[in-house]
């Protein structure tokens, strides 16, 4: 059973690889006919680039009818960078994305409604005439900066920490990049380490060790896909999913991490973006009348505020 799934997960998933070509080329041909193309023919080493912005909103209320808190602010930044390097045959990426999110409101107090750092690394060697193909290896560091907590009512229930959860991936795989927006890398070889530092979530077994450890280990089949993209005037799109099915438990129950982010811009430095997050983990069993199922997790953000892009810049 566990070599057939290996077998149908990597089929598929040399056949979306297929069918991307397709869709590339499709949209550049009508989706994104007006959009200038974004080429780079100049001789660079290295190449960095990134945005920075925060969306802020403040709402307050006095003797109004209609009810509601008498004062409410939320805050929300985030921090994107990139750095690029290649010579020869040879390539390596790095991104970095951090979020944190912060609201306060009278009857509720005070509560984070974001908060995320995630670093992905990926060295890959040309193995075509094309520029496609990369035999490439992968690292990518996953968590959060400060204590979660999960609220039915008033009342909060403690939940996460830094390094609790912690995700950190090594793979060994093949990756795919037709051009500077799109690229999928495709791993049968990928090991995963969940953390769970905090004795209390520890002792709890929460995201699936075992009780009184504090990390897990597991290995499987991982897949990672992202694209970036002017796909209108003003209109940017970030986006990466990433899947991974561990081999020795439960190998159809594939994990999901699935990010978007869209940005709208109004003029130099003001904007409007919109977040949109997909989590399933099966491991992570903390909803339902019990707290003993797992459930597909979704955060939605919208705002509007600042938003500045980085230099960019070519060695």
């Amino acid at each position: 059973m566990k070599q057939l799934f290996l077998i149908v997960f990597l089929f598929s998933i040399f056949k979306v690889v297929h069918a991307q070509e397709i869709v590339i080329k499709r949209i550049s041909g009508d989706i994104f006919k007006n959009v200038k193309k974004d080429a780079d023919t100049s001789k660079w080493t290295w190449k960095r680039n990134g945005i920075v912005g925060a969306n802020l909103a403040q709402g307050s209320l006095s003797n109004w009818a209609a009810g509601g808190d008498n004062f409410s602010m939320s805050i929300n930044t985030y921090l994107s960078y990139y750095i690029y390097h290649r010579v020869k045959r040879y390539t390596w990426d790095n991104s970095l994305d951090f979020n944190f999110g912060f609201v306060q409101a009278t009857t509720l107090g005070s509560r984070k409604n974001d908060d995320r750092i995630d670093i992905l690394s990926k060295f890959g060697y040309k193995v075509d005439t094309l520029n496609k193909w990369y035999a490439s290896a992968l690292f990518n560091f996953r968590s959060q900066f400060f204590d979660g907590y999960n609220f039915s009512g008033n009342t909060a229930s403690f939940s996460s920490s830094f390094l609790s959860p912690a995700y950190i991936i090594l793979s060994a795989g093949m990756d795919y990049k037709p051009n500077n927006k799109f690229s999928l890398f495709i791993s049968p070889l990928t090991s995963r380490w969940l953390i769970v530092a905090n004795k209390y979530l520890s002792d709890k077994g929460a995201y699936g060790v075992t009780p009184g450890k504090h990390s897990l280990s597991e290995f499987g089949a991982f897949a990672t896909m992202s694209y970036n993209n002017v796909i209108a005037k003003n209109i940017t799109y970030r986006g990466r999913l990433d899947l991974f099915s561990q081999y020795s438990h439960n190998p159809q129950n594939v994990d999901i991490y699935f990010t978007n982010m869209f940005s709208f811009k109004i003029n130099k430095l003001i904007s409007a973006t919109y977040n949109l997050d997909f989590i399933y983990d099966d491991d992570i069993k903390i909803f339902g009348a019990n707290n003993d199922a797992p459930r597909l997790q979704m955060k939605s953000l919208i705002g509007i505020g600042f938003l500045m892009k980085l230099e960019p810049k070519k060695i």
